[in-house]
């Protein structure tokens, strides 16, 4: 007479290991981000050409007449409004891509930090376009008029496309990673690492840090410092504020 086989040993061996099990739906959330970017490039890229035309509006009207934006590079008008549509449609999938995260990170986690992790997960993504918008409309307008107007009368600014590109992400990024301030400063809140008092006493050397930031991510103008600084050190006492608003809801669900 055969033994009858280990049903359990087999059930063992057929069910699938937590680890890989966790692999395979990151690899399908990264697969899901990668194809929402693809798409939105897709559908994006036969308007490339007016997407840099848009991008590049703040210097164009401030050009002398009869100056024109130039390509020093013979694969340029391809290659800047390609990487350009490229970036953009990162920047508009960028909800569903933390969707994904949220969606892998989110079963590990407790309820209480459901509610708090969510919230800042969607601030973090308004705040970094608010960042971007304040950089075009504001700080855009600003420093190209002083840069186009304090060059020698007889010198022309014809601004090389490629070169235009890289200053313009390189000020949407500084400007979007320092409206996320009020975030850092709540995480650091909620997560026990400081207080809002102590913030709130380490306030001058905030200010000088902020400034010091302007310097280090813009250009080395005074205008576009402070056009960094300034917002920096008032979303900083945003952050102040909103984390005493979370700290004290904390506390009152503990209490409850």
């Amino acid at each position: 007479m055969t033994d009858a086989p280990d049903i359990s040993d087999a059930n063992t061996e057929d069910a699938p290991q937590p680890l890989v099990a966790h692999l395979m739906e990151l690899r399908d959330r990264l697969l899901r981000a990668v194809l929402s970017v693809l798409v939105a490039f897709i559908c994006l890229f036969p308007f490339a050409n007016d997407i840099y035309a848009f991008v590049s509006e703040p210097l164009r009207e401030l050009l002398p007449q009869g100056s024109s934006m130039i390509a020093t590079e013979v694969a340029s008008p391809f290659l800047t409004p390609f990487k350009l549509t490229l970036v953009v449609a990162v920047f508009i999938a960028m909800p569903y891509i933390l969707f994904q995260v949220w969606a892998f990170v989110a079963p590990g986690m407790y309820r209480k930090e459901k509610r708090i992790a969510f919230p800042l997960l969607a601030s973090s993504v308004l705040l970094f376009y608010a960042g971007a918008a304040f950089a075009y409309f504001v700080v855009f307008p600003l420093i190209f008029a002083f840069f186009t107007s304090v060059g020698p009368s007889d010198i022309t600014v014809m601004t090389d496309i490629n070169s235009y590109l890289d200053f313009v992400l390189k000020l949407f990024f500084a400007f979007g990673v320092a409206f996320e301030i009020p975030i850092a400063a709540v995480i650091l809140i909620l997560t026990g690492v400081t207080t809002p008092e102590k913030l709130a006493k380490k306030r001058p050397w905030i200010v000088v840090g902020c400034f010091i930031a302007g310097m280090l991510l813009t250009p080395p103008d005074v205008i576009s410092q402070s056009l960094l600084a300034l917002p920096m050190w008032l979303l900083f006492e945003l952050g102040i504020i909103f984390g005493r608003l979370f700290n004290q809801r904390l506390q009152s669900g503990d209490s409850s």
